[in-house]
């Protein structure tokens, strides 16, 4: 049995290795792209500096920037999966829904969420409300079409097994074919939390005035593009560490289908 070991942190260092060499050879032009010390270093400050006693706007103000688009991303992805499953479900489970409702979704679809910021400035203004709109668009979509793929592709001899012992169409829709559709539906989620994590970033350098967005777009204004790269790799970790959450919650979920392959 071979043994495993770290490798999923080669490709990191490599890549890291490497934008090292590139500005210390001056690759790039100086100036452009900060070293990876230097960003290392405001990332700190950034976290742990004294919030209002540094010379740096941005001292202290890390934790506080989170937690307010980690707030925005969790309300918009609970919306967009309390709307996207449900929905997703009744297209799978019912021609007249799909016809009514699937041609719709389709359409706007390929709509980017950057192409819905006059929409949500217009109807929400700079507030909370327009961010919300935009996060939990961008995760709707993920979400609802994996749930109809998920419905439509329940084995049909599960189908007629229920209904050949009675079971109506409520008990089927329930018992049947929502927890056969449960791993396309986690997989919508662990699309949808990644799309919400592009949407608040979104939003918040346009649409409100606070969180990680609004960080990156005053960073890049006043050319702190040290901060910039610090907030890039803070959403990162961030929309990573939120997938490993719903990869946990799947895991746990769907243990019987573990079992049952074991069996």
């Amino acid at each position: 049995m071979t043994r495993r070991g770290p490798w999923f942190v080669l490709l990191p260092l490599a890549l890291l290795a490497l934008w090292h060499v590139a500005v210390t050879s001056q690759w790039v032009l100086p100036g452009i792209i900060p070293a990876p010390a230097q960003v290392v270093e405001s990332w700190y400050k950034w976290i742990f500096g004294p919030p209002g006693r540094s010379l740096s706007p941005y001292s202290g103000t890390w934790l506080a920037n989170v937690l307010y688009s980690s707030r925005r991303v969790l309300q918009g992805f609970l919306i967009a999966a309390g709307v996207g499953i449900p929905l997703g479900l009744f297209i799978g489970w019912n021609r007249l829904v799909a016809n009514v409702v699937d041609p719709s979704i389709q359409l706007l679809r390929p709509v980017p969420i950057t192409a819905w910021l006059p929409f949500s400035i217009a109807v929400f203004g700079i507030y909370d409300a327009g961010a919300l709109f935009l996060i939990a668009l961008g995760a709707f979509y993920p979400i609802v079409v994996n749930t109809t793929h998920g419905v439509r592709d329940t084995n049909l001899l599960l189908l007629r097994a229920a209904r050949m012992l009675g079971a109506g169409p409520a008990t089927i829709l329930g018992k049947v074919v929502f927890p056969s559709a449960l791993p396309s539906i986690f997989t919508g989620l662990r699309l949808g939390v990644g799309v919400a994590w592009t949407a608040v970033i979104v939003a918040e350098m346009i649409a409100v005035k606070s969180g990680l967005g609004y960080v990156l777009w005053d960073a890049y204004y006043v050319g702190r593009m040290d901060i910039c790269v610090a907030t890039m790799f803070s959403v990162g970790l961030l929309g990573f560490l939120s997938d490993r959450i719903i990869l946990v919650a799947s895991r746990l979920v769907l243990r019987w289908r573990t079992l049952e392959a074991h069996a």
